[in-house]
This record gives structure tokens, C-alpha cells and sequence, in this order.
């Protein structure tokens, strides 16, 4: 899955980050095509919980073991 978002939080702005089918992620700085949309979404990461709004899976939220404020709108797109 190829994630693009946008917001505070985050090294960069706008970036995409890539999963990879053996379990890696790489990043990278602003947009990288092609884009090819599953969903979009809203994640709400203050502290230790994660709010996430989710355009196919609905709402959720999680724990983390590390501390962030983050406050994201992205896409998420098949590779």
C-alpha cells in the first residue's frame, strides 16, 4: 500500500509513504505517483491514542508505545 498525506506531525507536510509486500516502509518528501485510491482518511494522534477515520474500515482507535501529536488527512492507494 502507497500512503500520501498531509498534514502536522509529520517530517514533511506532504509526503508517501510506501509498504512494501516483505514488511519494509521507505518515505519520501511531497508526492509520488501513480495513484491508484483505496480510501481516504483522517488520523487524530494525541499522546499515546490514535483516532483514525477511515473512508472503507469506518472509525477506530489504537494505542502506541511512543508519545506524538499528530493531526494527518491521507490517501491511502494500492502500489
Amino acid at each position: 500500500m502507497k500512503y500520501i498525506e498531509c498534514g502536522i506531525g509529520n517530517r514533511w507536510l506532504l509526503r508517501t509513504e510506501t509498504e512494501w509486500p516483505d514488511g519494509t516502509e521507505t518515505e519520501q518528501k511531497g508526492l509520488a505517483g501513480p495513484v491508484k485510491y483505496h480510501s481516504c482518511y483522517v488520523r487524530v494522534w494525541i499522546g499515546r491514542r490514535v483516532w483514525i477515520m477511515d473512508s472503507k474500515e469506518g472509525c477506530k482507535h489504537q494505542r502506541k508505545q511512543r508519545k506524538a501529536f499528530k493531526i494527518i488527512v491521507g490517501i491511502a492507494s494500492y502500489l
